[in-house]
């Protein structure tokens, strides 16, 4: 008897490690940030699931100007499904004069006052700061910004919001525009130890080496806490395409993953490649930072860097758009474009969103780039679109498209020929976007089999025709409803 009782003990006793362990390996797993997917590095894998990020967010400056209500921004993202908001670090604000940037109304990026901007570093008793206030303390880090920045991240990871934390912006203008740059807590005159004595276009080139140590010093005080959260990527710059070194932006990348050494969870490096498609050539990555897991693009029309980087077998981003107008065609098409041609990020820019108007419900503050509630909806529907499909088995392929002839007039903006691109799983899987006319005929190049077609509003999100298609393999021609714009098609193996 004694003996069955210590066997009991003892098969209990080990059950409990069971549990424990698993429970463990089940936190662990939770914790762990943001990854590449182990099945198709071209997307990502967040708690547990198959990832894209999709959003329509505000101007960058969520956490370091007071007076930006970001719970009702969160949960604004939130009601549209997003799961992306992008927000600067502090290092670079933007004028409160709006009529420098051509704004209409109040940007996040622009504190109206210098006691709104919530610097990470304590301002000092010595006034003379570039924006009026008091210089900064470099050798004091500010409680006030990384409470309301953890909280920002908490709130957001609530929501099952993603944040890209972007460290550095390089400083605009041109020679001797000291517009931004006269801004900064980096620039030796508005610093009480006088470091960063460098033109604007310097401040980001290992010029200064105390300036240098000062950037290392704060990134390792960012990642160390925000060490514990899994939903958080890091953008090494913004638009590093003025001054900044290749030199100085792997230091950075290098600082980050020697700080994340001694922590459990390592957190994605996301570089800023180019605006779009460059003559010089550098949208196309040569020689690629192993460190860095997800290459951004802004303004990527037509979404051509895609399949330039594609064989790097890492994410790519559509990480900022703008500039062509305020209505809501570019930046649907631009979305559904750059999404069914294999990217993995689309970061629309709402210039809806202002200080007065954190659920941006407004018009936009900026007449060269739209937003607003409308074009939110649209963009939900994209998202919804993409998670309905198992995309980590699915590869851009565009020779399936046989042949495509439009009807009607060609897209709005910019004006070119029609298009159709496709995401596809081989004889299981298709999703086909067309852009421009206003009705088209497709012949495919579909294997064997019984399938579903499903023709996709992209205003709606209605499925405006849907129909069954049997073939015994081969060319198979589609003809659409009338649309206006553009129009998506879902084509699935039926399954049994």
């Amino acid at each position: 008897m004694k003996t069955m009782k210590t066997a009991c003990f003892k098969i209990r006793f080990v059950a409990a490690l069971v549990t424990l362990w698993n429970v463990a390996a089940l936190f662990a797993q939770a914790a762990e940030p943001l990854r590449l997917h182990p099945e198709n590095p071209h997307y990502f894998l967040f708690r547990g699931k198959p990832t894209i990020l999709i959003t329509s967010g505000e101007h960058y400056g969520a956490v370091l100007n007071l007076d930006f209500n970001y719970v009702a921004y969160l949960d604004e993202l939130r009601k549209n499904r997003f799961n992306l908001t992008r927000t600067f670090s502090g290092t670079y604000i933007e004028p409160a004069d709006q009529s420098v940037l051509q704004f209409s109304g109040p940007s996040p990026l622009s504190p109206l006052k210098p006691e709104r901007y919530c610097s990470p570093w304590m301002r000092s008793s010595t006034p003379g700061a570039g924006d009026g206030g008091n210089k900064f303390d470099l050798t004091k880090w500010n409680p006030e910004y990384f409470t309301r920045l953890k909280d920002f991240i908490t709130q957001a990871d609530e929501r099952g919001i993603v944040v890209e934390f972007v460290l550095f912006c390089i400083f605009y203008g041109e020679v001797g525009d000291e517009s931004f740059w006269k801004l900064s807590p980096l620039k030796a005159s508005n610093n009480v130890q006088g470091i960063g004595k460098v033109a604007h276009q310097q401040a980001l080139a290992l010029k200064d080496p105390e300036l240098t140590a000062l950037q290392e010093a704060f990134v390792r005080k960012i990642v160390a806490e925000l060490k514990d959260f899994d939903n958080l990527y890091y953008e090494v710059c913004n638009e590093p395409y003025t001054g900044v070194t290749q030199a100085w932006n792997d230091r950075i990348v290098a600082v980050i993953v020697e700080a994340e050494k001694g922590f459990p969870h390592k957190h994605l490096i996301a570089q800023n490649i180019a605006n779009g498609i460059q003559p010089d050539g550098s949208s196309k990555i040569s020689k690629p930072n192993p460190d860095v897991s997800v290459f951004n693009f802004h303004y990527s029309v037509p979404p051509e860097v895609v399949a330039m980087n594609y064989h790097w077998n890492k994410p790519i981003g559509d990480d900022e758009t703008g500039f062509r107008g305020t209505a809501d065609e570019p930046y649907r098409t631009e979305g559904w474009d750059f999404l069914i041609a294999g990217g993995a990020v689309y970061s629309n820019l709402d210039f809806c969103f202002s200080l007065t108007r954190p659920t941006g419900d407004g018009p936009s503050i900026f007449h060269k780039t739209g937003g607003g509630p409308k074009l939110r909806d649209q963009l939900r529907i994209l998202k919804e679109f993409i998670d309905g499909l198992d995309f980590i088995k699915m590869k851009p392929n565009n020779a399936i498209i046989k042949a495509s002839r439009f009807a009607g007039p060609q897209a709005a903006s910019p004006p070119v020929k029609p298009t159709a691109r496709a995401l596809v799983e081989p004889g299981k899987a298709y999703a086909i976007y067309l852009r421009g006319g206003d009705q088209a005929e497709l012949v495919l190049d579909l294997p064997a089999g019984d399938y579903r077609a499903e023709w996709v509003n992209t205003k709606t999100g209605k499925v405006d025709r849907t129909e069954d298609i049997q073939t015994a393999g081969g060319d198979q021609t589609l003809k659409s409803p009338a649309y206006a714009e553009d129009i998506a098609l879902r084509l699935m193996r039926k399954k049994g």
